[in-house]
């Protein structure tokens, strides 16, 4: 079995899902290391962002995730498409 053609648009929604997800995920995490910072400082000179910051990341991070990873698998499978068509495909064995 030889992988000859991929869908660009299908991978790309598949992996910009996942990579959504991810940003999900690492937005949590970033948002409780900056709410944690941001309580556990007493300067006043810039503000208290560290919670504002800490909120915001996990709204910002699935979305910049998202979309780099739409983007990047976009432009990916494309690139092998055009590759399979002039080299051959991907041999695949499967049982």
């Amino acid at each position: 079995m030889v992988i000859n053609r991929v869908g660009p648009v299908s991978c790309a929604r598949i992996v910009g899902t996942l990579y959504a997800i991810m940003g999900l995920l690492m937005g949590g995490v970033f948002s409780v290391v900056a709410l944690a910072g941001g309580f556990a400082s007493n300067t006043s000179e810039v503000g208290n962002l560290g919670p504002i910051i800490g909120v915001g990341s996990v709204i910002v991070f699935p979305i910049c995730y998202g979309a780099l990873g739409f983007v990047a698998t976009l432009i990916g499978a494309w690139l092998y498409n055009a590759l399979a068509g002039m080299v051959g495909g991907i041999q695949v064995d499967i049982q």
